[in-house]
């Protein structure tokens, strides 16, 4: 049996969760890809300086930090725009009734 559902509200809160976790996973995700290539273009570019690898260190040392912030500036990206989705959609689902969703039983 097949029922039409309509999602009238969705709490911006919860919804601000879920989106932290997910956006935070992503974020893990990325990471490595990140400091790979960060590692990379630090020692490329140092490599053909006169300097030596004193900036390939610097450069190392600050997508290192980077990588480590991004989860967490991720998770409360992903929290916010969470919380405004929610409240935005629930203000939009006022005026137009909302999202259908079929559900099989």
């Amino acid at each position: 049996m097949v029922t039409t559902t309509r999602i009238k509200k969705i709490s911006p809160l919860q919804l601000g969760k879920m989106l932290a976790v997910i956006y935070g996973l992503i974020s893990i995700i990325i990471v490595p890809f990140f400091i790979m290539f960060a590692v990379i273009g630090s020692v490329a570019g140092a490599a053909s300086h006169s300097n030596g690898f004193a900036p390939a260190a610097f450069g190392v040392g600050f997508s290192v930090v980077m990588a480590l912030i991004f989860p967490v500036m991720y998770a409360v990206f992903g929290f916010i725009a969470g919380v405004l989705g929610g409240f935005v959609y629930n203000l939009v689902a006022k005026w137009v009734g909302g999202i259908e969703v079929e559900l099989e039983t």
